[in-house]
């Protein structure tokens, strides 16, 4: 069987449209017809070599997304043929099989454990977590980074309490959903800063109270006039080194917590004023949002389906597998906040219902 894959190929060149020869599952591992795909940053970063060198060239891309198994291989019992999943690059229960090689040609073509750029795809059982009832297909497919990322840093890392202060720089897609998130969690003000207009309008549908153009406005001075001593909680998803410590530098002395979410480019650093961690402030990382998928994304469906977490604002434009070079570009440059590719066709494969 083959399927058609958008592949890197090298680094800063466009993915390559090209089908792939499909092997035989191992033990442990599924083939699930994509039906939709998110962008990320992350493919962003890797197919223009901002993560560094890449040994595993040419290789399938793709980490979030939304389909229907077809096939199982030896041992998997999460999930049977027909069932519709969220596919995910954060691991669940299941086997954990690291990764799979197609074939192009007679050339060998690397794919980790979960690759959503194809119209099939051999995924291991451990990044897919069965989607409820009645749930749009459009919608799961965020579950599996966006949402867990960008709320699971409120839920799960910061844990805001009600009345608590929260700043999200970098509105994207993630940073999105930790506005979306901090306002489900009743916290106030929940302010977005961004350089572009268009995602600060989109964080205010989704629940910002403020929104700061850091392009005109010093961010942190006006942080500091709307939060008095400075905000509880900040969220960094940009990656930028220096908004970095702007959101270190916004929150409050004696318990102010900075989480750090955006992917930086390979090679960067970040210089930090350690009286910082003196006046009592608090820096953290996070591991996409520190999610348990079989705990947490049954809980963000539900909050989806239920229209508590309105994330459709997010999906205003959809993309074919063919024009994903186009989907790279546009999250890249900021027309799109999380470009989704509708790989299946829908109507083909779930109806208007999908």
């Amino acid at each position: 069987m083959k399927t058609t894959a958008a592949v890197l190929v090298g680094l800063g060149q466009p993915l390559e449209l090209v089908d792939l020869d499909i092997p035989v599952l191992k033990p442990g591992q599924t083939l699930v017809e994509v039906v939709y795909s998110g962008v990320c940053h992350t493919q962003v970063g890797e197919a223009r070599g901002h993560r560094g060198e890449d040994k595993f060239l040419p290789h399938c891309l793709g980490h979030e997304g939304s389909g229907i198994v077809r096939e199982v291989g030896p041992g998997v019992t999460k999930v049977k043929p027909g069932d519709k999943v969220i596919l995910s690059w954060i691991k669940g229960s299941g086997a954990d099989v690291p990764g799979t090689v197609y074939e192009w040609n007679g050339r060998k073509v690397n794919a980790g454990g979960i690759t959503t750029f194809s119209a099939h795809s051999v995924i291991s059982e451990n990044r897919l977590t069965p989607v409820p009832d009645g749930m749009s297909m459009r919608l799961a497919a965020l579950v599996g980074c966006a949402v867990p990322t960008g709320a699971g840093v409120v839920f799960n890392t910061a844990q805001p309490r009600p009345g608590q202060s929260v700043v999200v720089f970098g509105v994207g897609g993630i940073g999105s959903c930790a506005v979306a998130a901090a306002a489900l969690a009743g916290c106030t003000p929940v302010i977005a800063v961004d350089i572009n207009p268009d995602k600060l309008a989109l964080a205010a549908r989704l629940g910002a109270t403020h929104t700061i153009n850091s392009k005109t406005t010093d961010p942190v001075a006006e942080i500091l006039k709307l939060c008095k001593g400075g905000a509880d909680f900040a969220v960094e998803a940009t990656g930028v080194a220096p908004v970095m410590r702007q959101a270190l530098a916004c929150v409050r002395h004696q318990g102010g917590t900075a989480v750090v979410i955006g992917n930086a480019r390979f090679g960067t650093t970040l210089e930090i004023d350690p009286r910082e961690f003196n006046m009592g402030k608090r820096l953290l990382g996070t591991w996409g949002g520190d999610n348990v998928p079989d705990r947490d994304y049954p809980r963000y469906c539900k909050l989806l389906m239920a229209g508590r977490l309105d994330l459709e604002p997010l999906l205003s434009k959809s993309y074919g597998l063919a024009d994903v070079n186009a989907a790279l570009d546009d999250l890249e440059h900021g027309k799109a906040a999380r470009p989704l590719l509708d790989i299946a066709g829908v109507a083909g494969v779930l109806g208007k219902a999908a």
